[in-house]
């Protein structure tokens, strides 16, 4: 388990990208979401792992990546806060497949016992190139997150519905992480 490796997840469009951003710009170590990187690859070079054309093919990418990501964090000092991770990947891929694959990847790259959440917040869902799939399809992995983490024995903790920087100071309240310290 890695302690310093903390999970922002949850509803797609509920503001986990502007929070890491937010924590990147206050001194800590910060993880792009995979997704996003995959599709912009893809469109890139005219490939199909996209969600929407072969959703097996992005999540088999996602969890490469998310692999990979771990990995090079290894090697940084302090905190690292992932935008999304290898249980989002996994848990996608396993939703698409049917295939029962959580529970083995989940024991064996575990990050930090708190999980972050962003909840259904429909106010400021948007979609958009990268993001195609409609607030339904939101809604319904959040759902399947909000199951997955606890199955594997993460405490997951919801992220209030307010504005960056308070969001920022709670996780870094919830994790005992004084709110301006920085690790550079």
């Amino acid at each position: 388990m890695n302690e310093r490796f903390v999970v922002l997840s949850g509803c797609s469009g509920g503001g986990k990208s502007t929070l890491v951003e937010e924590l990147g710009v206050r001194g800590h170590h910060v993880v792009e979401e995979p997704g996003r990187r995959i599709v912009k690859q893809e469109l890139e070079r005219g490939g199909n792992a996209l969600p929407w054309l072969d959703a097996a093919a992005f999540a088999r990418r996602a969890i490469e990546v998310a692999l990979s990501d771990r990995e090079l964090a290894r090697n940084r000092r302090g905190w690292v806060f992932f935008d999304r991770g290898l249980i989002d990947a996994v848990s996608a891929l396993e939703d698409v497949t049917g295939e029962p694959m959580l529970q083995a990847f989940g024991a064996q790259h575990r990050y930090h016992r708190k999980v972050f959440l962003a909840p259904i917040w429909p106010e400021i869902y948007r979609g958009d190139t990268d993001r195609r799939h409609g607030f339904e399809a939101a809604v319904a992995e959040f759902e399947r997150l909000q199951q997955a983490y606890p199955a594997l024995g993460y405490e997951v903790i919801m992220l209030p519905k307010a504005d960056v920087s308070a969001r920022a100071d709670f996780v870094l309240s919830e994790l005992s992480i004084h709110p301006t310290a920085s690790q550079f």
